[in-house]
């Protein structure tokens, strides 16, 4: 691998990624170029970086799994600021560069009084991802905090600025998961509450700030800190057994479906969508209940504690990994009629 760097960025070439993804599979791109200020951008593609839409934009790799190798280029932005710029309406203005590790802007964030996160606590990736993938745990989306996405658009070389309104957000999607090779998220703007307003209803919360003995009404570093418990226990650490997390959206089906299904299955866990022609159905529910929990094909498996989690046990390929997500959604498409879909991006074959 050769390695050439200049102001704001550094090439190498035939670079592995395998420490680049958290599933750890084996990958090779033939130029990657680690990016340190984005105001180089404008320079480097149709320069260093061909004009060219197969160049992919890598953040952590904790949302991705390379089933073959990257087509073209790969982008890796390390931009690390962040800080407040300001208020509106009691609310303070964050804002926080692409390669800002999550969970440590979180942590920030709490430690400057400020709320809104906390639900979010320990979800992996960077602050560019967030928006792309519109993250979400317990009851929160990162869009509902999003005051603005600053992006550099690949089409006319220009950077651009895009409101929440703008952004499509929908349920773990945006307009930037739907046009990849269109903008690339080079920071993000975060509007949050200086007084807090705890959301406990997600099932666990409450349970757990009680185990930690937290009596009336808690602070949003405690709740965090609640969710950080709950993920710890029930989510394998990426760093000691690879994965990507929850490796499957929960399916959003028409209501009049979920009648027929109660019918037969009265313990299936049902959630509102604010729509009320459909429900959320939990993808982890239906892979557990077709006994994929702990399943193991040579290195590709499933987590031994959560069911919605894939793992590589050790040198399983992207396309072992995607040939066991592949049969547990045909078995769950079987035996309840519902599809599930991958929440993390698949480079090298369709889904």
């Amino acid at each position: 691998m050769s390695t050439a760097t200049s102001v704001g960025y550094r090439v190498l070439e035939n670079a592995r990624l395998d420490a680049r993804n958290t599933f750890g599979v084996r990958a090779t791109t033939p130029l990657l170029v680690e990016v340190r200020d984005a105001t180089v951008l404008p320079d480097l593609f149709g320069g260093v970086i061909p004009r060219d839409p197969s160049t992919l934009v890598l953040g952590s790799g904790s949302n991705v799994l390379f089933a073959g190798e990257p087509p073209g280029a790969v982008l890796a932005l390390n931009t690390r600021a962040f800080g407040t710029t300001g208020d509106e309406g009691g609310r303070a203005l964050v804002r926080a560069d692409a390669g800002v590790v999550w969970h440590d802007f979180v942590l920030w964030t709490l430690g400057q009084g400020l709320s809104g996160l906390e639900n979010l606590a320990l979800i992996p990736g960077t602050v560019g991802a967030a928006p792309i993938q519109n993250i979400g745990a317990y009851g929160a989306e990162v869009c509902e905090f999003i005051h603005a996405v600053e992006a550099f658009d690949r089409t006319t070389g220009q950077f651009v600025r895009l409101g929440p309104g703008q952004c499509n957000f929908a349920y773990r999607d945006s307009l930037f998961k739907h046009e990849p090779h269109h903008y690339l998220v080079t920071a993000v703007e975060f509007a949050l509450a200086r007084n807090f307003i705890p959301r406990l209803g997600y099932a666990g919360i409450a349970e757990e700030l009680a185990a930690m003995g937290i009596v009336g009404v808690p602070r949003a570093m405690q709740v965090a800190e609640a969710v950080i418990r709950i993920r710890r226990r029930k989510l394998p650490d990426p760093a000691r057994l690879p994965n990507a997390g929850s490796f499957f959206k929960n399916p959003i089906v028409p209501a009049a479906h979920t009648g027929a299904l109660l019918a037969i299955h009265p313990s299936l866990p049902l959630f509102r969508t604010g729509d009320e022609a459909t429900r959320k159905l939990s993808a982890a529910w239906l892979i557990d209940a077709c006994g994929w929990k702990g399943h193991r094909e040579g290195d590709a498996g499933v987590a031994p504690t959560h069911a919605l989690v894939l793992v590589n046990h050790g040198n399983a390929s992207g396309m072992q990994l995607l040939g066991l997500a592949r049969r547990i959604a045909d078995s769950v498409q079987a035996r309840f009629g519902v599809k599930l879909e991958p929440e993390p991006r698949i480079i090298g074959v369709e889904w």
